[in-house]
């Protein structure tokens, strides 16, 4: 980075007068080696960003400070009876904006260095004689040497626009007081600095966000850690289990758990949470047998319950939860496993079984380790992907109510994850300061995990081990 501007503060020192011009029309040094409609492009690029960032982020950027003091008011005309609204601040286009406008100013400052730094360049190559593109060659080396920029530039403009701005603008949220008592155009919202982080890690008679954020942070770690790794080595042991040579019609085994794949996974848990559900079908058996009486007199449900709450109390539901995900996520991993196994070098086996090793060493000693080196990132993209596994979640606990009131006052239930527990605060509460508070948490949570685990996976150098 430091000779990043270092460079840059050269080429203004040693640079000649198109140089020094380009500071302030950006196509002059290119005019000035004879780069005409490179000169021209980037000449509109720069009227361009003055025309943007005066005409519309400088309006909304002055105001970045209060978000907006003029609240929307409308007004009768006695005369004509009709409303007018007067000139009002829309503290969410303001936020928005200004973040968009701050984003383009320090792209523009970046391609304005750069801009500086190429224009030297080519007067250097003016000094010693040597060819200088023209516009046509500068095209045909974005095809060529420099593909690499044109491949990249359209999703590096799609990760800025749909992950950056939006990262950006949700931090931002966390800053304020932005709910529904505070939604726009209707109403402003502020800035109110630490007041929300303060708020989720403390518990009072008013604010229960600290008394549930603990539990829901405590149950979404535990969740994930038990949702990865039983379906991981429950889809290994099944792959394992059909493949062994005593198996017959391994076809028509796997053919069984494939269909489940088959079917869209929110179709199943929708499917499988009505069964579970208080008066399904499942209540409907385990009533006929006399389950509900037998569990009744063990103490596991009260005397009044004609049911057995699968899914509507907590401890039950954290539970079947779990169950219901082993029939969702075992079959995935059994397909890659299986592909794994049958991939293993058989030179390592022959020479295992050579020297007396028994099957379980094998299995423990060579077969899993080389799992382990091949599924390594997909297993930490799997870890992640559980802490915010919303569709397993969501869609099995629709009509769980929760018991406690300090759920209940914080939005939450006790089968909430961090991210089923961020819809509900926007969705239904329109808590978005909370809700980007908690979104934040959880990016914290997932960036730390993966950059953990990958470095982890990646010490050393474990490739030789298996060539």
């Amino acid at each position: 980075m430091k000779k990043y501007f270092t460079d840059f503060g050269w080429a203004i020192r040693h640079g000649d007068i198109y140089t020094r011009l380009s500071l302030i029309i950006m196509g002059m040094g290119y005019w000035g080696h004879g780069q005409l409609i490179n000169g021209i492009i980037v000449t509109l690029i720069e009227a361009g960003f003055i025309l943007v960032t005066g005409k519309l982020s400088v309006e909304y950027l002055t105001k970045l400070g209060t978000l907006g003091t003029v609240q929307r008011e409308e007004v009768l005309n006695l005369t004509t009876l009709t409303k007018t609204v007067n000139d009002y601040d829309n503290s969410l286009l303001i936020l928005l904006f200004s973040v968009v406008g701050l984003l383009l100013i320090g792209i523009f400052v970046l391609f304005y260095i750069e801009n500086i730094k190429n224009v030297y360049q080519l007067q250097q190559l003016k000094d010693n004689n040597k060819h200088i593109n023209s516009f046509k060659e500068d095209l045909v080396e974005l095809v060529n040497s420099k593909f690499h920029i044109t491949l990249l530039s359209l999703p590096a403009l799609g990760v800025v626009l749909i992950n950056v701005i939006p990262i950006i603008f949700m931090i931002c949220v966390a800053f304020t007081n932005y709910d529904k008592d505070h939604q726009p155009p209707t109403y402003l919202f502020t800035w109110v600095g630490l007041e929300n982080f303060v708020s989720l890690f403390t518990n009072s008679a008013t604010s229960t966000f600290g008394y549930v954020f603990v539990r829901v942070l405590i149950w979404t770690l535990i969740w994930a850690f038990i949702a990865t790794f039983s379906t991981y080595y429950g889809g290994i042991m099944l792959a394992k289990l059909i493949n062994d040579k005593q198996v017959k019609l391994k076809k028509m085994w796997r053919t069984f758990f494939v269909i489940t794949i088959a079917i869209p996974q929110f179709v199943t848990l929708l499917l499988v949470g009505k069964m579970f559900s208080d008066y399904g079908i499942i209540n409907s058996l385990c009533e006929k047998i006399g389950l509900v009486t037998l569990l009744q007199d063990w103490g596991l449900i009260s005397k009044g319950m004609r049911y057995i709450p699968f899914l509507s109390k907590p401890g039950w539901a954290h539970i079947m939860i779990v169950l219901i995900n082993l029939w969702v996520g075992i079959p995935f991993q059994m397909l890659s496993a299986t592909g794994i196994l049958l991939n293993i070098p058989s030179e390592q086996l022959e020479s295992a079984k050579i020297d007396g090793a028994s099957e379980r060493q094998i299995f423990w000693k060579i077969t899993m380790p080389y799992i382990y080196f091949i599924t390594g990132p997909s297993l930490v993209t799997s870890l992640i992907g559980n802490i915010n596994n919303f569709n397993v979640i969501y869609l099995l606990t629709q009509d769980y109510v929760t018991p406690s009131l300090k759920f209940a006052n914080s939005s939450s239930k006790e089968v909430d994850l961090l991210v089923t527990w961020l819809f509900t605060l926007t969705n239904s509460d329109s808590n978005y300061k909370m809700a980007s508070v908690i979104g934040i948490i959880v990016f914290v949570i997932c960036a730390l995990g993966t950059i953990l685990s990958f470095r982890r996976l990646l010490s050393g150098n474990r490739e030789e081990e298996f060539q």
